[in-house]
This record gives structure tokens, C-alpha cells and sequence, in this order.
């Protein structure tokens, strides 16, 4: 079995967990996320706690009882707390601009760069230079970031563009002659 889903995941006293009809629904303050289970992993809510195990031995149940988990306990952490990502532009006069559930961007590019958020996820922009991408889902936070990363991407010798706040860019050394 995996080692991960031995781990069962501790449910807040804010939070409610509901399974019925093959789906489970994880309810917090700050919204709602469900997810389809499946055949392969047995999920029991009991004790403020939620369960995860294979429901046979199959070597692809044991694997997915391990991937429930994580998934179930992003869920939680989702409703309860939040994800966030944070974003910074590097380079003379890359700007960025958060108008309602738009991301207006300028990068170097002759045109503007809009960004349309998706329903679920908020940004702000604390300063011209930062983004912060939030929201309730891990997966698609990562994947909104991901997108706007990829408007412009940190080129190796000057390292301008946008990167992620933790990411470290190598820069390479210029030809010489």
C-alpha cells in the first residue's frame, strides 16, 4: 500500500466533507470543491478525519489511494486556507496591471497582453512588478500561473521576463570572440 495514503488527512472544524453518488464534496470558508471518486480507492470520512485505502491489491488501486489522498488533502487546504502564487516581472518597463478579473501585461511586445481570469481564481498586483495569482484550486492556480509565465519566459542572458518569486534563473555567459 502506498505510504501516503496511510496518512489520514485531519479536517478542520470549519470544514465539511460529504460523499455521496460516487463524489465527494469538501466545503469550507472559502468555497466548494468536489472531486469523482474512483472504484479503485475506498474513501471513509470518520473522526474529523478522512481515510484513503485501496479497495484491492491491484497495483494501480494501491497507486491512486496515494494520489486521492493528495488530491483530497489539497481540497482541504483549498477550502480552508487557500493557494497562491506569487509572480515577478524583471526587465525595463515590464509592467503589470490587475483590472477586475483581468491581467493586463506589458512585456516588450508592440501589443498588450490581456489575461482573462478563469471563474475561481483572483489576482492582484501589489506592485507594478508583482503578481499574486489565488484561489481555492492548487491545480489550476498553478495552471493560470503557468500561462502567464509563458507570455514571457526568463530568457538565459539578461534573465528578463516573468518568473516565478522562488525561481532561480541561470544566466549564461556571452559569446565571445
Amino acid at each position: 500500500m502506498s505510504r501516503v495514503a496511510k496518512n489520514p488527512i485531519v479536517v478542520p472544524s470549519n470544514v465539511e466533507v460529504t460523499i455521496e453518488d460516487g463524489q465527494i464534496a469538501v466545503k469550507g470558508p472559502l468555497g466548494v470543491l468536489t472531486r469523482p471518486l474512483t472504484a479503485d480507492v475506498s474513501v471513509v470520512v470518520e473522526n474529523g478525519a478522512i481515510k484513503c485505502a485501496a479497495a484491492n491489491e491491484a497495483k494501480h488501486a494501491r497507486a491512486m489511494s496515494g494520489t486521492m489522498r493528495a488530491l483530497l488533502a489539497n481540497m482541504v487546504k483549498g477550502v480552508s486556507t487557500g493557494f497562491e502564487r506569487k509572480l515577478t516581472l524583471v526587465g525595463v518597463g515590464y509592467r503589470a496591471q490587475a483590472q477586475g478579473d483581468v491581467l493586463n501585461l506589458t512585456l516588450g511586445f508592440s501589443h498588450p497582453v490581456a489575461h482573462q481570469m478563469p471563474a475561481g481564481v483572483k489576482v492582484e498586483t501589489p506592485s507594478q512588478t508583482e503578481i499574486l495569482i489565488k484561489g481555492v484550486d492548487k491545480q489550476q492556480v498553478g495552471q493560470v500561473a503557468a500561462e502567464v509565465r509563458a507570455y514571457r519566459s526568463p530568457e538565459p542572458y539578461k534573465g528578463k521576463g516573468v518568473r516565478y518569486a522562488d525561481e532561480v534563473v541561470v544566466l549564461k555567459e556571452t559569446k565571445k570572440k
